[in-house]
């Protein structure tokens, strides 16, 4: 590797490297990237399909004046590299190291934090209208990706940004599909004739001309309007935007460093929103990205030469691998059942089911919304639809969940994959709030399975129901218990007693259960002793146990990994206060304030929730109070 790359300390040094130095700055970078990724895991296939658009916008752009806007993040490896943090994406997702996603207190050249898709045209048109509003004049620039337009916002906000007609410019990467040669070639040519000032002032000049002949001027404006409409569909892919008030620019060839320098330097001097649409490859220069970038798409650890993943010697299933093989063994024995998810067929563990039954399998993309309210519909006709979706990003169907689902009390389970800490994708994605903004709503039942065996009772249990019920699992391997093959009831709202020989109740939920359970331990060894209850249901909860238990323990507990605002210790907290019941509650969870990306492990131990840290607190808390 050569030193282009170690000796660029901001994006401004581009400006003054020629086409082939920054081609092969586009090399250099990729080596990077991949050696970075292979270590510490990521978004590989996405970011290396997006260097030379990076570079190219960077050389053209002055940011961190210019605004660069981008949607989700899962491209933007190139751009943290050029922005000063070449050091520092050694540690990639690391505990100290950048994050994986543009974050704005990480760095003034990340104008706008993503995470969620479909939100950088949004964001990009704000920062468009307070720039006009406080007189300044600098470029704002969305980069969204094919994917991520799939998700209505991004239509919202074009819709929007064509009637203002603010200067803004929004690049669209498709890496995902081709375009033949000669559309391409008749697209690139048009292009360069729209990119042309002498046109829009020709064009501007004859429909002034036209509207200045009174009557005959505007019967012609639409003859030569309709003629225009013709042409302009039969040879042009943008016509949607250019009905949305955008100039549309593409297909472009989204490797060719030069080309997108000279059309970035054309549009700055065009007024009005622009859309241009790039054609990438994801995974380019990498031949097993290349071949498989859904699964170089968000990967672990791997070997560089062979592409493969590092596995482990853990031969334990995931949870995700249980749920996906627990919904097809319910589905064969129940027609009615279907499954939906936003984009993320093998995210969810749901490409299996795709394959067996095809026609009950709907993937909606990136539009959490509309899979509440197609799985509300379903449920309204005698299906019962599985929405599986990451807990992070069912939070934005949470208007759906309440009105279309819970208040007409339909049968709909939603399947909270990725819930809890999620470890190194960070902030955006760590599955923390469900319990909180589902356990308000009526009609609802939220379960969050202690291990994998557990996890197929309750989609079980979810699936014979006839109302809602949101079944909450986390990210990674399960616990390895063995699995029962039949299925047994689970009685709603009743929780599993796993000990009752200490005056000290430890009420669990989930995957805090484990370490509920080995917290009892260390403290059974420093003479103190408690009960520990798997809760199961954290809505409706047992109170009929809490109430018994009231009456012979001295300090209730409660373990959940979900934030405590709003969250299963906040609902045992009610119910004792509703109750006047008065021996003391102490809380374990996630405090009020984002959680930054590390490993399981290491967030664990920050937030005090390892086994010692349990032990040592509620030691401390019985000395201290004297109970």
């Amino acid at each position: 590797m050569s030193n282009l790359l170690s000796n660029i300390k901001d994006p401004a040094a581009l400006k003054n490297m020629s086409v082939k130095e920054l081609n092969a700055l586009a090399e250099e970078i990729r080596e990077y990237i991949i050696e970075t990724v292979s270590k510490t895991g990521g978004h590989l296939a996405p970011s290396l399909g997006a260097v030379e658009l990076i570079i190219a916008l960077h050389s053209v752009f002055s940011a961190p004046t210019d605004k660069i806007i981008f949607d989700v993040g899962h491209q933007a490896y190139a751009h943290k590299i050029l922005t000063g943090r070449y050091e520092g994406f050694k540690k990639l997702r690391q505990k100290g190291g950048v994050s994986g996603f543009p974050k704005r207190s990480e760095s003034p050249y990340d104008a706008f934090g993503v995470g969620h898709a479909s939100t950088s045209v949004s964001a990009a048109l704000g920062m468009a209208i307070a720039r006009d509003i406080k007189g300044e004049n600098h470029h704002v620039v969305a980069v969204v990706g094919d994917g991520a337009f799939t998700g209505g916002e991004v239509f919202e906000a074009l819709n929007q940004a064509g009637a203002l007609h603010k200067n803004l410019i929004v690049v669209l990467n498709d890496n995902e599909r081709s375009i033949e040669k000669n559309v391409g070639a008749i697209s690139e040519y048009l292009s360069e004739i729209r990119l042309m000032p002498e046109y829009h002032k020709a064009k501007f000049e004859a429909e002034k001309f036209l509207k200045s002949i009174p009557s005959l001027g505007e019967r012609m404006m639409q003859v030569a309007y309709d003629i225009k409409n013709g042409i302009k569909s039969f040879f042009i892919p943008g016509d949607i935007f250019d009905d949305l008030g955008f100039q549309y620019i593409g297909p472009l060839h989204g490797h060719d460093i030069a080309g997108l320098q000279t059309v970035f330097a054309k549009v700055k001097k065009i007024e009005g929103p622009i859309l241009i649409h790039v054609i990438t490859k994801k995974g380019k220069g990498y031949e097993p990205a290349e071949k498989n970038p859904g699964m170089f798409h968000g990967i672990g650890k791997f070997d560089v030469t062979t592409g493969e993943a590092l596995k482990t010697p853990d031969k334990r299933p995931s949870y995700t691998e249980v749920f996906g093989k627990t919904l097809i063994e319910l589905a064969k024995k129940d027609e009615s059942i279907v499954a939906i998810t936003a984009a993320m067929p093998a995210g969810t563990g749901l490409k299996a089911f795709q394959k067996e039954f095809p026609e009950r399998f709907f993937d909606v993309g990136i539009a959490e919304e509309h899979a509440m309210t197609l799985a509300a519909g379903l449920a309204s006709e005698g299906m019962h639809p599985v929405v599986a979706v990451y807990s992070t990003f069912m939070q934005r169907a949470y208007d759906q969940i309440l009105h279309d689902v819970c208040l007409q009390n339909l049968p709909v389970t939603l399947a909270l994959d990725r819930a809890g800490l999620v470890g190194e994708d960070g902030p955006t994605h760590h599955g923390v709030f469900d319990f909180s903004y589902l356990r308000h709503i009526p009609n609802i039942a939220i379960v969050a399975p202690k291990d994998e065996n557990e996890l197929r009772q309750m989609m079980c249990f979810a699936l014979k129901s006839n109302f809602p019920v949101a079944v909450r699992y986390p990210r990674g391997k399960a616990v390895g218990v063995p699995v029962d093959e039949d299925f047994s009831e689970i009685p709603i709202g009743k929780a599993e007693i796993l000990s009752d020989v200490g005056d000290i109740a430890l009420l669990a939920v989930g995957t805090m259960v484990e370490e509920a359970k080995k917290a009892r331990s260390i403290l059974s060894k420093r003479g103190i002793f408690a009960s520990v209850a798997n809760m199961r249901f954290v809505k409706p909860f047992d109170k009929d146990l809490l109430l018994k238990w009231s009456k012979s323990k001295r300090l209730f507990v409660t373990l959940e990994e979900n934030a405590l605002a709003g969250g299963f210790g906040s609902a045992v907290s009610e119910w004792m206060h509703d109750e006047n019941i008065n021996i003391p509650l102490l809380r374990f969870g996630i405090e009020d304030k984002f959680v930054i990306h590390a490993s399981r492990s290491e967030l664990f131990e920050m937030l005090g929730l390892t086994p010692e840290k349990i032990a040592d607190r509620i030691e401390g808390f019985c000395k201290e109070a004297s109970i």
